[in-house]
């Protein structure tokens, strides 16, 4: 085991906690390419009206647990110790993972069973991202930490594509092998992390904020299950915005977060410490991680979308084996981040974060503005240089955005940061689904019922018949095109199409009527998407922008605790935090004056920013 002192021990700790996170975000995204080849092997159908919420909680559980809890599990590591949370976490992983690989259930038995313990894993995943960067943050100097966390976001961010790839390879061979890989990873982990770890940062001894955790965890998941719902059909209409269940869930929910947020001005240790929303730029890197994920998360399940349910039967791929190749298709997404992530929190340690930050969703944007200008069947050559373009934007954003985030916080409040980080992060994937679906529905609306009807009618099916195919919810062939399923033989039956000539009958069920006919709305739905994508973007990129004024330093909880001190004490917090915002402040511009010889400013020299 290597002393904290060691000069290996901070790479022992960025090893082990990339292997953590990638870990942890490979199975947020494992599951979705490999939902075909899960619900087959547990016998039941997910596009049936009553398996649609079992395909919802399949997709989104895990995300929406990791979003509610890394908070407060990052908040008990400051607390009680990250490095003893961040192994839990391993842990708790390992011996899930064993759990749902041995699912004894099928039909809808083995759907609860597989959707509750994938909340159990969540746990030990929230553990594990809820740490890592306050970990690193602890064991590296500031002048290298950029470079560190750079290398473990990127890790996290190119997890949840590497997930992807993975899904449709293991799916081929076993569905439950998706699980069966986490378990050596997890129990070496698990038990290199025990034996390796140390806790060096400062703890910050409070009592634990119970109604603040059960305010956040409760108004955060109902807004969140009632977005998840809103996508499905009600009363009528495409999708489900008006269903009374999903109103009182977005509506009771946001009036539960006002309610945590009255509490958490009020307790003496907050859970979420809303004074760090009081530095300018916290609060703007974390409104550009926010915007950030939404754009990827939408980015993803749209070119899932694309791929299994247009491009890929349009060059002759079986509707099973799409999933596989729609992983292998995405890989120049996966090696943008890779080969941008490092170098980005390299080169932001010389010369600053915030243009890095910035520059990279500027560059985000310019290849959603690209995506635009393809066709639904496009060149790949063209498809795959812009999304390593992509790629490279999201790697260049990621890195400096966490490093800034996590310099502007004290170092017994790291925990905490890193998972309002992780929040807000994850909170943004499960808000992409929502608000990317409900804007593709919204396109797919106005122009897939005509499609259809032609297309169907067409080929011979009766008008009576393709008409009420056509009034069916959009949401419906949305999902069939995400989990590469053909859903004309369902849409139609058994007897409508062996009342067709054979010739008909297959050309319907083929592997060319679905996608063309799906290919134009899709596009139309996509131009929306994107252009929301290209305005998160910008935004994200003016967020990352914002410096935090000299004068709100003293807001800072080193200058509360002085200040709770006595009088003394109180006489000299201006003092304290004006000194802990300069020291943070040089120690950002010291790579950049070292490199320009510009000579070291004096005690007495004002804040940089």
């Amino acid at each position: 085991m290597l002393a904290v002192d060691h000069p290996r021990y901070k790479w022992v700790a960025l090893s082990n906690t990339t292997l953590g996170n990638l870990l942890a975000t490979i199975n947020s995204s494992i599951v979705l390419i490999s939902l075909p080849a899960i619900f087959k092997g547990i016998e039941i159908n997910p596009l049936a009206p009553g398996n649609v919420s079992y395909l919802l909680w399949m997709l989104m559980g895990y995300m929406l647990v990791t979003a509610v809890l890394v908070v407060t599990l990052g908040r008990l590591g400051d607390m009680y110790g990250r490095v003893k949370i961040y192994n839990a976490g391993f842990a708790i992983f390992a011996l899930v993972s064993i759990i749902l690989s041995v699912d004894p259930f099928t039909g809808s038995g083995g759907a609860i069973w597989l959707i509750g313990w994938r909340v159990a894993q969540a746990i030990g995943g929230a553990m594990l991202m809820a740490n890592s960067a306050a970990i690193i943050t602890d064991a590296f100097p500031p002048e290298q930490r950029g470079m560190a966390l750079g290398v473990n976001i990127v890790s996290a961010l190119a997890g949840s594509f590497i997930g992807l790839v993975a899904g449709g390879v293991l799916a081929e061979w076993d569905w439950r092998s998706v699980f069966w890989v986490n378990i050596p990873l997890g129990i070496v982990g698990a038990v290199w992390a025990y034996r390796s770890l140390h806790d060096t940062g400062v703890r910050r001894q409070a009592k634990i904020d119970w109604w603040g955790n059960l305010t956040f965890a409760v108004g955060l998941t109902a807004v969140l299950v009632g977005i998840t719902y809103g996508i499905q059909p009600y009363g009528g209409h495409t999708q489900g915005w008006t269903n009374p269940w999903v109103l009182t869930g977005l509506i009771g929910g946001a009036a539960v977060l006002v309610i945590f947020g009255i509490i958490e001005t009020r307790v003496a240790e907050p859970m979420f410490p809303l004074k760090l929303f009081r530095n300018a730029a916290f609060t703007g890197g974390n409104v550009a991680n926010l915007l950030a994920s939404v754009a990827r998360g939408g980015l993803q399940f749209m070119l899932i979308i694309w791929l299994q349910g247009i491009w890929l039967p349009l060059h002759g791929y079986d509707y099973e084996r799409t999933p596989l190749w729609a992983g292998i298709y995405l890989v120049p997404l996966t090696v943008g981040f890779l080969a941008a992530g490092p170098l980005s929190g390299f080169l932001s340690d010389r010369f600053g974060a915030r243009p890095f930050a910035a520059g990279g969703l500027l560059v985000m944007a310019v290849s959603f503005a690209g995506l635009l200008l393809v066709p639904g069947d496009f060149s790949y050559p063209v498809f795959a240089i812009l999304i390593f373009i992509n790629g490279l934007g999201g790697g260049l954003f990621s890195a400096p955005n966490t490093s800034l985030l996590m310099s502007t916080v004290p170092a017994d409040m790291r925990g905490a940061a890193s998972g309002m980080r992780a929040t807000f992060m994850n909170a943004g994937q499960v808000l992409s689904i929502g608000v990317f679906f409900s804007l593709m529905v919204a396109g797919l609306a106005d122009s897939l019922p005509a499609s259809l009807n032609a297309g169907l009618t067409a080929q011979g099916v009766p008008a009576g018949v393709a008409a009420q195919a056509a009034q069916l919810p959009p949401v419906g062939t949305l999902f069939a095109a995400f989990l590469g399923y053909n859903p004309i033989q369902e849409l139609l039956g058994p007897q409508v199409l062996g009342a067709l000539p054979a010739e008909n009958a297959h050309n319907l069920t083929g592997l060319e009527f679905f996608p063309r006919l799906i290919a134009d709305p899709f596009h139309d739905g996509l131009v929306i998407v994107f252009w929301m994508a290209i305005g998160m973007a910008i935004l994200g990129a003016a967020a990352s922008l914002i410096r935090a004024k000299p004068s709100l330093a003293a807001a800072s909880p080193e200058a509360s605790e002085i200040t709770a001190a006595g009088p003394a004490g109180a006489a000299s917090a201006d003092l304290v935090a004006h000194e802990a915002q300069l020291s943070a402040e040089l120690a950002e511009a010291q790579p950049l004056l070292a490199a320009t010889r510009v000579p070291e400013p004096l005690d007495e020299s004002p804040a940089r920013d």
